[in-house]
């Protein structure tokens, strides 16, 4: 036996070199950086990949994208500071990409559309075609012609007699505030007037070593720019939202993890009085995270940064596993060896793990990757300490290695002090009244689902992003319609439709406007009816144009040369060279192209109200292959449903772990199970109680409480008589250390992760004071305690 456990042991020294090295390697040679992603903790939507392929449309088209606004009340003042703002980034083209608003670049743009100039109008324009008469439209001609403030010019007058093109253009230019100014982008409010900088990122937004670069140089910038009071910056992107979540991420972590292991410390040193066990357990814990860490590295090929953050506090319930040990070792006969004792330990600790591991393994049947990875981290985390428990404590602690304080001794006498059920009146009463009130609390209990739980930024992001989405009237990213078809042709002409029954909210003042593909590239059905239209009605011979040529004292020729160039600028404009042009980079997120087998494309709407979202939702019904997507809404439904669901798995998993004790503990069975029952259920009377609203990570904290709490009851019912305090200390330092880990987590700015800490904190508090009682007693031992409490 002696020759097997050392063989055990050294196999393990093996693999936790094996660890080392890999650990090593991933942060000194690969240098691996966690993910910071906040939508990896999303679900993916499996059943519809084009719909989760139009939301990381949507959502990679801003990624990259740092939008600043640089304002002041007077124009050449606000010009200045964004000269100097951009001037500090200038110095980096490494890391930054700016915008031009040149007037190359806007003939450029313009030259594209000129081409097709014919079939561009606006279906207000077209309506006007099909019902006015010809005298009309001779009038509109001559005010082009002679009034000097006819609208604008684009060209010639030849090139658009009518104004159509010129109109289009003008509709197109109101899908945007922003306009062209002494070379810069301009835009107002009656406060001040503003200079845009549009900047795109280099690097990658989520990247830590990125937002480490970015983020100074824009500090920096910022500082540049407000050298007068009177200047105002307003930034927004996702990097500074990444980097909050990051900072706050990091500082959780090393709050969490640091305060665990300076509780079980603390703790430790007061029970045993000696740092040996102290470093035992600090060495189980140590291998558990490395281990963890490793594996989740081969299964996932990343890590996220809140995986850690939630791993440092729920790697701290890999401490039960020494410390039961511990505390029988201490506990145990001087003549038992170390292992021999294992041995019959075993069975406990073999359950205390599978218990816990079934509790996370609850977190892996939610759709969240984040929470899957989580979950694997911290089983992972549990098996790997457990083992380290299994093959080196039996061989590091001996009969003589520990020696109790007197913490372990007056807390052991409280045991005799506490109180045990037994089948009495007053008994009955007691549960009588728990369950009524349980119940009064529990029914107050309302449900929040909201996604933005996942994510608390502080508020001048919100404020930032809220002022600059209003001057720019900027559609939103996660609230759109999808529009599928079999081909382009198809989609574009669905779009029309579609934007037939938006244009009465607009109108109605409830949307400002909708962006979408087929307001640049009309369907090729729509520029065949225009082109008709144009040609029969102002082109024929006796038509307008003939008529204007006899105002101006034209001639046939001029009339013939004048049509014939205009029916050549009526070549149909298709999809692909549009987005092959310049003029459409700013669109060409709203186009996804063919996406598994079907060609689809987004219409993003600017002004939207969630008072309009209703009317939005129905507004496709009996439309082919239109679809309302509000990504918020959808994932904060999966949230729901899954809460729900969850709470049958938390019932299924305490029948599966039942159906595991029974064969030790037979008819104690229910003893083992009942404190975290009780424990659960009283959780959810004081969140109702206070007001809390259930959400799933209340859920998931209570599947996480019962292979927590279990193993205090595996604990306690391993030695039912409460003749042997032993269990009774595992537990008391147990529960403390957990209450600690999270108890810090219930610090968290993350609600959701404040809503785990919280429910686990008063969960195992609860279990803590109710597993003593369920206990069988023992006269023997209370006739001590009266005798020590005399002396």
């Amino acid at each position: 036996m002696m020759a097997r456990a050392r063989s055990l042991a050294l196999l393990w020294l093996v693999a936790v070199a094996l660890l080392l090295g890999h650990n090593g390697w991933l942060w000194f040679v690969q240098r691996i950086v966690p993910d910071t992603d906040i939508m990896a903790l999303l679900p993916v939507q499996e059943r519809d990949p084009v719909l989760q392929r139009s939301f990381a449309h949507m959502v990679d088209a801003a990624q990259q994208r740092v939008i600043v606004l640089v304002g002041a009340p007077d124009w050449d003042d606000a010009r200045k500071a964004a000269d100097a703002y951009a001037a500090v980034l200038a110095k980096h083209p490494d890391l930054f990409d700016t915008a031009s608003a040149s007037e190359q670049v806007q003939s450029e743009w313009l030259s594209l559309f000129q081409q097709h100039r014919l079939v561009l109008m606006t279906a207000a324009q077209q309506a006007q075609l099909e019902r006015e008469p010809a005298g009309y439209w001779l009038q509109q001609g001559l005010a082009k012609l002679y009034a000097p403030f006819g609208g604008p010019k684009l060209g010639a007058w030849q090139d658009d007699p009518f104004g159509l093109f010129a109109g289009w253009m003008q509709e197109r230019a109101q899908e945007t505030p922003v306009r062209p100014r002494d070379g810069h982008l301009f835009v107002a409010d009656n406060d001040r007037q503003y200079v845009l900088l549009p900047l795109t990122l280099k690097v990658p937004a989520l990247s830590m070593t990125a937002q480490d670069k970015v983020l100074p140089l824009l500090k920096e910038a910022k500082a540049a720019a407000r050298q007068s009071p009177q200047v105002q910056v307003i930034e927004a992107g996702v990097i500074l939202h990444a980097a909050n979540a990051s900072s706050q991420a990091s500082g959780e972590m090393h709050t969490i993890g640091l305060g665990s292991i300076a509780g079980i410390i603390l703790l430790m040193w007061c029970t045993f009085r000696t740092l040996k066990p102290i470093a035992l357990i600090l060495l189980s814990i140590g291998i558990g995270c490395l281990g963890a860490l490793s594996v989740c590295w081969l299964l996932f090929g990343q890590l996220h940064l809140m995986t850690l953050v939630f791993g440092a506090s729920l790697i701290g319930v890999a401490q039960d596993y020494g410390i039961y040990f511990l505390c029988n070792r201490l506990s145990a006969s001087e003549t038992l060896d170390s292992r021999a004792l294992l041995k019959k330990l075993l069975p406990g600790l073999s359950l205390t793990l599978l218990a816990a591991v079934i509790g996370y393994m609850g977190l892996a049947l939610t759709p969240f990757p984040g929470l899957r990875q989580m979950a694997v981290f911290s089983a992972l985390g549990l098996v790997f300490a457990w083992l380290t428990v299994i093959c080196w404590f039996p061989s590091l602690i001996g009969p003589r290695s520990l020696r109790g304080g007197p913490l372990a001794r007056g807390y052991g006498n409280l045991l005799a002090r506490w109180p045990l059920l037994r089948a009495t009146r007053g008994t009955w009463i007691a549960v009588a009244v728990f369950g009524a009130v349980a119940i009064v609390g529990i029914t107050r209990l309302g449900a929040n689902d909201d996604i933005r739980l996942l994510q608390n930024p502080p508020k001048h992001l919100i404020d930032d992003q809220i002022r600059l989405s209003k001057l720019l009237d900027a559609p939103t990213p996660v609230q759109f319609f999808l529009v599928r078809g079999d081909s382009a042709e198809t989609v574009l002409q669905r779009e029309e439709a579609l934007k037939r029954r938006l244009d009465p909210l607009i109108a109605a003042g409830r949307l400002s406007g909708y962006q979408a593909m087929s307001n640049w590239v009309p369907s090729l059905r729509l520029q065949a009816q225009r082109r008709a239209l144009v040609d029969a009605k102002l082109l024929q011979d006796a038509g307008p144009l003939a008529a204007i040529a006899q105002q101006t004292e034209e001639d046939a020729a001029w009339v013939q040369a004048t049509a014939t160039a205009l029916r050549a600028a009526g070549t149909p404009l298709d999809i692909d060279t549009f987005l092959k042009a310049p003029a459409s980079e700013p669109w060409r997120h709203l186009w996804l192209g063919r996406e598994h087998g079907e060609v689809a494309s987004i219409v993003a709407l600017r002004g939207l109200s969630m008072a309009t979202v209703p009317a939005l939702r129905a507004l496709p019904e009996g439309m082919q292959g239109v679809q309302w997507v509000d990504k918020v809404d959808e994932i904060s439904s999966v949230l729901g449903r899954y809460r729900q669901n969850m709470g049958w798995v938390v019932l299924g998993a305490y029948g599966v772990v039942f159906a595991l004790l029974l064969p030790r503990y037979r008819g104690r069975a229910w003893r083992v199970i009942a404190p975290t029952a009780i424990a659960s259920l009283a959780t959810l009377a004081i969140l109702g109680y206070t007001g809390q609203h259930l959400q799933l990570f209340h859920v998931l904290a209570l599947m996480l409480l019962l292979g927590v709490g279990v193993d205090y009851g595996i604990f306690m019912q391993e030695h039912p008589e409460r003749s042997d305090t032993t269990p009774w200390l595992a537990v008391g330092l147990s529960a403390a250390n957990t209450i600690l880990s999270f108890g810090l987590l219930g610090l968290s700015h993350t609600p959701a992760l404040q809503a785990f800490g919280t429910t686990m904190l008063l969960g195992t508090l609860l279990v803590w004071l109710a597993v003593p009682c369920f206990g069988t007693s023992s006269p023997l031992l209370k006739a001590n305690a009266d005798a020590n409490g005399k002396r």
